[in-house]
Formats: structure tokens, C-alpha cells, sequence
């Protein structure tokens, strides 16, 4: 069988040299690689500036999964680069990117030259399931490429050097690739570091420098490659912050990991509010501080509360959760006093196949056995994963950002619109409950708690700060990160100066 040819091609409004470094620095292929995919980046060398650099993906075939091994080649700077298989599924594939000048902005070109699996024996029958596979996985491409250009537009700022603690969770592993394609350099608080002291910070701080010349990342060349802190032991490198310009703060241990015990609730409990306090102490005591700290904190603040809307402005409500929320916020008084803006990000449920209550859902679902959870009245408050990656950037950004500020959705939903949703996006029924009584019995306090508790949050304080929600509707964003949204690239090339196509924003 002869090799076959894929393209998608769609106008974006922006220069061809700030779209080719987009996909240049290190976070753009965990960008690219869709949630519903199951592929991951085992490992890389070198960048797609670099010929003959690899990269390594892991695809979920078989139990033990399988490597695809691909090289980068051919690199015009600001314009193409084209990536090759060494080995993996196909019998051949050649993937050329390219950003070409265009009115307004450039055109973004995907070109695939490819033979299927088992090529030739597999004849004309694998070609189009994987033409179909391609359109689905560009389009998807294409707009979150389109929806991150613009979420960085927006924020304009120059590079900043950005420490994350909890970077290898959920939200932080996409908010740290989110954020290094935007040009600005990620710096993880890593448990029991080597890279501690003068002599470790001042060879990070050369290796970073290095690495920002092949990424254009500027902020990389003043910051270390990791910050050394262990919360348990009470030690953090506090030096090692002197070149910082924004903290984000996401450690914590999982409140879902154990059935409730006075134990795990008492390490739930400490492993917020030490931490918390422990890193805060240490930026403060800095002479050079960060400009802001965006400290994650939970809607479990506002406790069980029915039908009742609630913004910044509503009360904490009773129990566990809403006691850890409270001195989890309390505990950033050392860098609020010390003249840090605090942002207390109060996270909802955060959707993605990759983690979190989304993936711990989705076996059930996809055999047909999900359904609503107790009597399916209560409210959930959710945020998409691109979302919250977004809204975080967006309370980086905006100086007015102070204070509590709800990271949710502005469309709560009922649990059973939630299961309903879910079930249609999987093409499954979605009709069988989960008693409360069984769920009780099951996981104890930890059931009202987590899921059948109600809490109906609105995220007024960015909207009034005018962030724009990608994923404001519950049934598009789980289509969309499910695979099963548009299979087409909605934007066409411009035809005047203007440039032409579709607005970022909202996903169709």
C-alpha cells in the first residue's frame, strides 16, 4: 500500500514566530496530546530546534502499553519543523509542521504522510479509521492551541519565573506545561531535593539560562531548576525564591485517597495548613519577594448549603472540610502581611479524563453502569482542567485578584445533569444510581462530605475580572475532552486584512 496524506490547516491570529516558539518550548507536546488519547511523554532530548532530538510517547495498547519513538528534523526557525518515526505503530509516518504567513496572523498547517499499521497487508480498511482518528485529534489540536495563544494574549505578561509547588498533580502538570509555552519558566518545589544551596541554585540557574536560549523563555536565566522543601520536616531552601516573580501553591494531601479516620483527617488537615504556613513564612522573610502567591484552597469552605447561590462574599459553612478551607486560607497570613497580593483560589471539581473525579468515574460510566449519585439534587460546582490551568494564569495576571477567588464554572450543575452529561458523552446510559445508604456504608463521613453534599458556587470575582471561560457549559467540555466534539477545524482562512474566522473563546 502506498503511503497516504493527511493535512489540517486553520487561521490563527498571530504571527508565524510566536506560534512556531508556542510549539517549540517544552510544554507544547503535553498540550497537544488529547485527554481521552491515554498517550504520555515518557521521556525527550533536546527541543524541535535540535536536529535529531527524540521524543518518546507511551500508548495505551495492550496491557503494558506501547513506545513511539520520533525524531525532529528539518527546523526553519520561526516557520516549520517536521517530526519521523523511528519506531511505533505505523509502518511509516512523517509529521511537518508549519505556520505560514497569512493577513492578519499566520495559517497553522499539520501535514502527515503516513502507512498504517501492517502496511500493506492492511490495505485500504486502516487507512480511513485512521484519516477519522487524525481529524478528530487536529481539530482538538488546533483549538486548544488557538484557546492558549489567546489565554496568553489576554494576560500579557512578559516572561515570568514561576514556582509551583505540587507540579506532578493533576492541575499542576498541565499548568506547568500551559504556562512554559507562554514563554514563562516553571520552577517546581520538589520533596528531599538535591538541588539545594548556593552551589546547586547557581548550576540550575546556568542549565535554565541554557535551556532559555533554546526556548526563548528569558526568565529562565535567573531561576533554579527546582526548590528543595520537605513540609513534614519543616525545611524549605528559602533562598533559593530570590529570583521568583509568582508562587503558585497546589500541595496537598488527597482528601479521597482513604475512608475517613481521625488519623488521615488529621494529616489532611496538616498537610495544607503547615505546608502552607511553612512557605509563606519563607517568602516573607525574603527581601526580594514574589509579586503574588496563588494559594489553592477548595469550595468546601462554604460546606453543604442546598440550593443557595453562593459567591466570595458568603459565609464558611460547618464541618471538616469547611474547618480545613478555613486555616488552609489562614495560613497564608505571613505573606499577606508581609505585602504579597494572596490569591485564595477556591477550587471546584476539576473534570479531566487524566484525574481526578472524572477518571475515578469513567469505567462505570463506560460500561453502562453510571447514574446519579444519592438523590441526584444535589449541586456540583465544576471547572474544566484547561480552565483551571487558565483561571490560575488569569489570577497571576490581574492585579485586583486578591483574597478569595471561586475557580469554578459559572454553570453548576445538579448531580444527575452531571451523570446525564457524562453518559452522553460516552454514548452509554447513565440511569443507575448509587443508594446514599450504600455510599455511607462504603466510605463513612467521607460520603456526605464528597458527594452528596450540595454546594451551588458562581465564580463572581473573575467574572468581574473578565476571565473568559473556554468550557462555561457542562455537556460541550465533556465532549470536547472526551473526544467526541467537533471533528472539524471551525476556523478558515482569512480573506482580508483583518484576518477573518472564529473569535477565541467559548468552545463551540
Amino acid at each position: 500500500m502506498s503511503k497516504q496524506a493527511f493535512r489540517a490547516r486553520s487561521f490563527l491570529p498571530h504571527p508565524p514566530a510566536e506560534v512556531f516558539a508556542w510549539h517549540a518550548r517544552e510544554g507544547a507536546l503535553d498540550r497537544l496530546l488529547p485527554p481521552w488519547s491515554g498517550v504520555t511523554v515518557e521521556s525527550r532530548s533536546g527541543s524541535v530546534r535540535d536536529e535529531g532530538s527524540t521524543v518518546v510517547l507511551r500508548m495505551p495498547v495492550g496491557p503494558l502499553g506501547a513506545r513511539w519513538v520520533a525524531t525532529h528534523h528539518d527546523c526553519v526557525e520561526g516557520r516549520s519543523f517536521r517530526d519521523v518515526q523511528a519506531s511505533g505503530p505505523f509502518s511509516y509516518w512523517s509529521h511537518t509542521h508549519r505556520m505560514e504567513p497569512a493577513p492578519g496572523g499566520c495559517m497553522l498547517e499539520d501535514e502527515i504522510e503516513f502507512a498504517p499499521p501492517l502496511a500493506p497487508l492492511s490495505g485500504w480498511i486502516a487507512a480511513p479509521l485512521v484519516r477519522a482518528m487524525l481529524g478528530r485529534q487536529f481539530a482538538w489540536r488546533h483549538r486548544r492551541t488557538r484557546e492558549d495563544l489567546a489565554a496568553h494574549a489576554r494576560a500579557g505578561l512578559s516572561p515570568l519565573r514561576v514556582a509551583i509547588s505540587g507540579a506532578t498533580g493533576l492541575v499542576g502538570q498541565q499548568l506547568s506545561a500551559f504556562l512554559s509555552t507562554g514563554g514563562h519558566h516553571v520552577v517546581p518545589l520538589v520533596r528531599g531535593a538535591s538541588a539545594s544551596g548556593a552551589a546547586a541554585r547557581a548550576g540550575g540557574a546556568a542549565a535554565s539560562a541554557a535551556g532559555a536560549a533554546g526556548s526563548g523563555t528569558a526568565a529562565a536565566a535567573d531561576a533554579p531548576s527546582s526548590i528543595a522543601w520537605d513540609p513534614a520536616a519543616g525545611t524549605i531552601d528559602a533562598e533559593a525564591f530570590e529570583g521568583i516573580d509568582a508562587v503558585v501553591h497546589l500541595a496537598g494531601e488527597s482528601i479521597a485517597s482513604s475512608r475517613w479516620t481521625e488519623e488521615s483527617k488529621r494529616r489532611v488537615l496538616e498537610s495544607r495548613t503547615r505546608g502552607t504556613r511553612l512557605l509563606c513564612e519563607a517568602l516573607a522573610a525574603r527581601s526580594k519577594r514574589p509579586r503574588v502567591l496563588v494559594s489553592a484552597s477548595a469550595i468546601g469552605f462554604y460546606g453543604d448549603r442546598g440550593n443557595e447561590a453562593l459567591d466570595e462574599s458568603s459565609p464558611p459553612g460547618s464541618g471538616f472540610l469547611s474547618e480545613v478551607c478555613r486555616q488552609w486560607e489562614d495560613a497564608t497570613a505571613p505573606a499577606r502581611e508581609a505585602g504579597i497580593r494572596v490569591v485564595n483560589l477556591r477550587i471546584g471539581v476539576v473534570l479531566s479524563p487524566l484525574g481526578g473525579a472524572l477518571a475515578s468515574m469513567l469505567p462505570a460510566f463506560r460500561l453502562g453502569l453510571g447514574g446519579p449519585v444519592g438523590p441526584g439534587t444535589q449541586f456540583v460546582s465544576w471547572i474544566s482542567l484547561d480552565d483551571a490551568v487558565a483561571g490560575i494564569l488569569h489570577a497571576i495576571a490581574t492585579p485586583a485578584l486578591e483574597g478569595p477567588v471561586n475557580l469554578v464554572a459559572p454553570t453548576p450543575v445538579p448531580n444527575a445533569e452531571l451523570g446525564h452529561a457524562l453518559g452522553k458523552a460516552l454514548h452509554r446510559p447513565a440511569i443507575l444510581p448509587a443508594p446514599a445508604f450504600a455510599l455511607r456504608l462504603l466510605l463513612g463521613e467521607m460520603a456526605d462530605a464528597l458527594l452528596l453534599s450540595s454546594t451551588r458556587v458562581l465564580p463572581r470575582r473573575l467574572i468581574e475580572t473578565g476571565f473568559v471561560f473556554r468550557d462555561p457549559q457542562l455537556a460541550p467540555a465533556l465532549a470536547d475532552m472526551l473526544g467526541s466534539g467537533p471533528s472539524h477545524l471551525p476556523t478558515p482562512a482569512p480573506t482580508d486584512a483583518q484576518g477573518g474566522g472564529a473569535s477565541p473563546g467559548a468552545r463551540p
